[in-house]
């Protein structure tokens, strides 16, 4: 595992190198993904030519993670996690379950490469990985790697600092702008919308394998331990399929779907048609539901607005089939979308809502929902885990009927959630994995 002590340290940056240097060592090499997180996985599946999963202690059992290892495994390869933010970081008071990458680093025996940045700094990043590596004892520290190096000198005093705190030195990255990936709300930009990106690969991949000790890297790591259920724990597993065939949006505009959905789907039976609303594509009709994913449809407002064959093909189909919008998806669904210079866009009006971009306000935090009635996500009862992360005002929420109920990642009360109306319904609740 990849962690570090925040976000913002090199951890992508780092992963996507060891996975793509390895890979070109004829490694086999699959990623997981620490986290409720779309963007940084794209980067990995890049890097090593396959699908990353998602992995993430507070919204899955621990069989269900034993699950998602067992997938992504393969006879003599590797598997590197990257982690989310901080690698202790989650939900406070859920020790084991918090949704830290560290509780997984824990449970399953996975020894951790701790990426330090040392802007700013030199014989400190000695004082701060020794910190981390005694801060749980039964979490292993195999390492650190430096990031951010300026010069000979600098790296000298930096790996001074880690041999006084007893930390290995598997290697180290130089501060350069080319190797950085680019910034936008809600992560980076998108593997997909990046034309460089195989170069960007090939010259971390070059730099990775010059400047990092691949082979005690490899030599780190183990099978992972087995697992089992916990008492007083609730089990999670993958959500049940929509339906038998369904259409499912994927373009720029909306990307987030985890791989661990969509595959489960298919085990379970379902087929999954993509269609491109970009594209002007309407769902297939031979399809008996249809799936409007998270991503960016803020960016495209216009064409979507413009998409009209996309945008009569959603309303035929939903006056007879189940259509479900997350996040993104449900703001599409919507009456209109603000975009960020004020302009507003009219979307599907399957919904009553009407959604802002130029009024921003960042929702984040894990989500646990109750069904109270039919839909995609269930049936009554039905309870799943997911998360909420989005910078989008809401206008005239309430005008649609409640589906869910929502609580926060501590249990406490949201209240009413989601709008319905007819076959269609949408939340800014992204799902992860249901209750079982």
């Amino acid at each position: 595992m990849v962690g570090a002590p925040r976000s913002g340290a090199g951890k992508t940056t780092l992963t996507v190198g060891l996975i793509a240097a390895l890979t070109a060592q004829g490694r086999r090499v699959r990623a997981l993904k620490c986290g409720p997180d779309y963007i940084d996985a794209a980067f990995h599946s890049a890097a090593s030519g396959a699908e990353c999963a998602n992995i993430d202690s507070w919204a899955m059992s621990p069989g269900h993670m034993a699950e998602i290892f067992s997938s992504a495994g393969e006879p003599d390869g590797l598997i590197i996690l990257e982690s989310a933010m901080g690698l202790f970081d989650g939900v406070a008071g859920q020790t084991g379950r918090s949704g830290a990458a560290a509780d997984i680093a824990v449970r399953f025996g996975i020894p951790v490469v701790l990426a330090v940045d040392v802007a700013g700094q030199a014989q400190s990043a000695g004082a701060v990985a020794k910190g981390f590596a005694e801060y749980n004892p039964a979490l292993e520290i195999g390492g650190a790697i430096l990031n951010g190096i300026v010069g000979e000198r600098h790296l000298r005093t930096a790996t001074e600092g880690l041999a006084a705190a007893g930390i290995a030195r598997l290697g180290w990255l130089p501060r350069r702008d080319k190797f950085a990936f680019h910034d936008r709300h809600l992560g980076l930009v998108q593997a997909r919308e990046r034309p460089d990106l195989n170069e960007e690969i090939a010259a971390l991949a070059a730099q990775v394998a010059t400047s990092v000790d691949l082979d005690r890297i490899e030599a780190l790591a183990r099978p992972p331990r087995g697992t089992g259920p916990v008492a007083g724990q609730r089990a999670t597993g993958a959500p049940e399929p929509p339906g038998r065939r369904i259409a499912l949006a994927d373009d720029d505009a909306f990307s987030f779907i985890y791989p661990h959905m969509t595959a489960a789907w298919r085990r379970q039976g379902a087929e999954i048609v993509r269609f491109s609303p970009l594209a002007d594509e309407a769902p297939p009709d031979e399809c008996d539901s249809c799936w409007l994913p998270g991503g960016y449809p803020e960016l495209h407002a216009g064409r979507i607005a413009a998409a009209g064959r996309f945008l009569g093909g959603l309303r035929a189909f939903a006056e007879s089939r189940p259509v479900h919008g997350e996040c993104g998806g449900y703001m599409v669904l919507g009456q209109t979308l603000e975009d960020s210079e004020g302009a507003v866009h009219a979307m599907a009006g399957l919904l009553g809502h009407r959604t802002s971009f130029r009024e921003r306000k960042l929702h984040l935090g894990y989500r646990r929902a109750m069904v109270t009635r039919d839909c995609a996500l269930g049936r009554p009862g039905t309870a799943v885990r997911g998360h909420e992360f989005h910078y989008a005002t809401i206008r005239d929420e309430g005008v649609d009927d409640a589906f869910l109920t929502v609580f926060d990642g501590e249990e406490r009360p949201l209240g009413a959630g989601g709008g319905r109306r007819g076959h269609v319904t949408g939340t800014f609740f992204h799902v992860i994995a249901r209750e079982i």
